[in-house]
């Protein structure tokens, strides 16, 4: 049984129809002048909505797999796709902004990881250029949740789905389970689980954290719920001078 790139097809079945955010992502872009990162930017979501209308735009992922995806859709925008760890890159060139959609910062589960990324983040910013992170604080599973709706999508006669099955929560973290569904062209099914580990902290101390990054507090913004996403608040970090 073959089929697309798992990590590809996945992050487009799980991440690729997410459009809650983009508004205030093109919002931020318009007064930057210079290139915008986005970190963990898996198949171009974000990343190639900002560069259809007319930004320059940096992806950042550690996925091979990903960032070949993203090279490819990409072709004839301004583009670039970066493999690189984000806790740790060079990009050989300064960004006007930078964007952690998704809650990216989440994924990075201790404080030092998240230092890490954002000093890389901050050599690669001048003063007053912004790091935007969006964040899910204080996450609540219900104790009698609606059925949820899988995430489908069909591609060469391939179909998946994604089903969200659980979200427990943890010490300083929330574990959200996926039941991962392929039907070949021949009715064949796979079954597979996935589990994603988010790490739950106030924005307060993601501002703490960044200070030792040299990025002051530049106020907060709010991304709506949708049916099927919870909403998140977007922590505005700036450049200090000097």
């Amino acid at each position: 049984m073959s089929g697309p790139a798992p990590a590809t097809i996945w992050h487009d079945v799980e991440c690729g129809g997410y459009e809650a955010d983009l508004a205030l992502w093109e919002e931020l872009a318009v007064a930057v002048d210079g290139p915008i990162l986005e970190l963990g930017c898996g198949t171009g979501r974000v990343a190639l909505h900002l560069a259809r209308r007319g930004h320059r735009v940096i992806g950042l992922d550690s996925d091979p797999e990903l960032i070949a995806a993203l090279r490819e859709r990409g072709a004839g925008l301004a583009v670039s796709a970066v493999e690189a760890d984000g806790r740790d890159f060079e990009l050989g060139e300064g960004v006007g902004l930078a964007l952690a959609p998704m809650q990216f910062m989440q994924l990075l589960p201790t404080p030092a990881e998240r230092i890490a990324c954002m000093i890389a983040v901050a050599r690669h910013l001048p003063p007053g250029a912004l790091l935007a992170a969006a964040l899910v604080e204080g996450l609540e599973v219900p104790d009698d949740p609606a059925p949820p709706i899988p995430d489908v999508r069909e591609a060469g006669g391939w179909v998946y789905s994604s089903l969200p099955t659980a979200a427990a929560l943890g010490d300083g973290e929330v574990v959200l389970l996926r039941l991962r569904q392929t039907v070949s062209p021949a009715g064949e099914l796979c079954e597979e689980a996935n589990e994603i580990r988010l790490s739950t902290f106030p924005a307060d101390q993601l501002e703490v954290e960044a200070a030792a990054a040299r990025l002051r507090p530049a106020g907060r913004r709010t991304v709506p719920a949708t049916a099927s996403h919870v909403g998140s608040l977007v922590a505005l970090l700036a450049r200090e001078e000097g």
